[in-house]
């Protein structure tokens, strides 16, 4: 679970800002927050973010996506980090940028932070925080790691620092040269970290082609309860050789495609998605289709490009949602712009399908970025589950929630009070009134 999330000098957010999924002393909804004896907290399970047009709820995400990958996937020899400061004042491109995580990993929690700029990593620490004390396991700074003292004699440990790059994480490091110690944190951000941008397409399509996968009954029967007129999804075999892309993409497939692999191919200009693997020595190939109902009581085949946006965006959230309510596989999903392309009545669906799910025994949180103000609703989230993002006119971004202000009671109408400004977060639209729109300047002859 993601407990807390700091970031500081990342795009909009020039000064340090702290996302908190730690419960208040609310007690609505509080059958369905988890708790968490051992360290006598309860964190929340939903988060839902809202803000004008570039206030930085986008950006929020993009932290988190930024971070990911570079725990991750890491960096090559000699490569620039992709950090993105702020840029609106002289001299933040060359102070770091930084981030901390406070996270729940099986029964303990871990602060993992590091703070980098485009050349290096300038700090690294990670923390084990028990009921009773916290134990710095490693703190890198000055070239040094700084590890704890019951690991401060691990040789092997020495070592795999001492071939970590400056502009490489030493937990990514770590865990390339098979210290086990320190995986479970790499882990959550590999596995247990899920983000699905706007733009995403069917990131996880395979699931709706195996019939095997646990999910796979479950997605399919939901489809048709969603009113996209989609019945099911399924996958259609076709020759390798007849997938539209380049040639030198299929000869690479050829030569790297082993027994037991599975290979996404997205073809984007006409939105089809396949899927390749290796059957003996040739390559076999599924395409993602989709069927509906025909007068006649069979079935109508349909390509993923004539689907609506609307049923696409259905099928990139609902292996998500649905990897959500498996309470034996605990996540945390991201998604920014939940609503793009929904209704809103099928947004709510989504998520109080999800929330009722959730117990106190619940181990997985749903985050989300949204305009849609009818989902600002006390009788859908707490006053902390709902969290404002605002830019001043210096272009720095701010993070709030909701049960930060002081006038925001448990019965008030959250979305009138917004919508009315009162909690910040919404557009400045600046109109000029006392002309037409578009009129021309008088010349100085008093013509036009």
């Amino acid at each position: 679970m993601l407990i807390r999330f700091s970031l500081e000098n990342w795009m909009s957010f020039r000064d340090s800002v702290t996302f908190s999924m730690v419960a208040s002393r609310e007690r609505k909804h509080g059958e369905r927050v988890p708790k968490l004896p051992k360290y006598r907290m309860r964190v929340l399970p939903v988060a839902a973010i809202y803000g004008g047009n570039a206030s930085g709820k986008t950006n929020f995400f993009k932290a988190l996506n930024f971070a990911k990958a570079f725990v991750v996937r890491g960096t090559r020899p000699d490569e620039r980090i992709q950090v993105d400061t702020f840029r609106l004042e002289p001299g933040s491109e060359r102070r770091p940028s930084r981030f901390t995580f406070e996270l729940l990993i099986g029964g303990d929690i871990y602060e993992f932070s590091f703070s980098l700029n485009r050349k290096a990593v300038v700090e690294e620490k990670l923390v084990h925080i028990s009921s009773t004390k916290e134990t710095v396991l490693y703190d890198r700074r000055d070239g040094r790691p700084n590890f704890d003292e019951s690991l401060a004699t691990d040789q092997f440990l020495q070592f795999a620092f001492q071939g970590t790059r400056d502009n490489q994480l030493f937990l990514t490091n770590s865990v390339s040269q098979k210290v086990e110690r320190f995986r479970l944190v790499y882990d959550w951000f590999k596995d247990t970290l899920e983000l699905v941008a706007p733009d995403s397409r069917f990131q996880q399509f395979e699931n709706f082609l195996d019939e095997s996968h646990p999910l796979y009954p479950s997605m399919n029967k939901l489809l048709p309860l969603l009113d996209t007129g989609i019945t099911h999804l399924g996958g259609e075999d076709i020759p390798f050789d007849e997938i539209p892309i380049p040639a030198p993409l299929k000869t690479k497939l050829q030569e790297d495609v082993k027994e037991d692999m599975t290979v996404r191919i997205r073809n984007e200009p006409i939105n089809e998605r396949y899927i390749v693997s290796r059957e003996g020595d040739e390559l076999v190939a599924k395409k993602l289709v989709s069927y509906h109902p025909r007068t006649d009581g069979a079935e109508a085949r349909f390509e993923m490009c004539q689907e609506s946006d609307g049923a696409q965006r259905v099928i990139d959230l609902l292996p998500a949602f649905l990897q959500l309510s498996e309470a034996t596989v605990p996540k945390v999903v991201v998604i920014d712009e939940l609503d793009r392309s929904l209704h809103t009545l099928l947004t709510r669906q989504l998520i109080e399908a999800y929330l009722a799910n959730c117990s106190s025994e619940s181990r997985s949180q749903l985050l989300f970025t949204t305009h849609d103000v009818l989902l600002m609703d006390q009788d859908i989230f707490r006053r902390d589950e709902m969290w404002i993002v605002e830019r001043d006119r210096s272009g720095v971004s701010t993070l709030l929630s909701f049960s930060d202000y002081k006038d925001v009671r448990h019965d008030k109408d959250v979305r009138k009070s917004y919508l009315q400004g009162r909690l910040g977060g919404v557009p400045r639209i600046l109109l000029c009134h006392d002309r037409r729109p578009f009129q021309p300047e008088e010349s100085a002859g008093g013509e036009s």
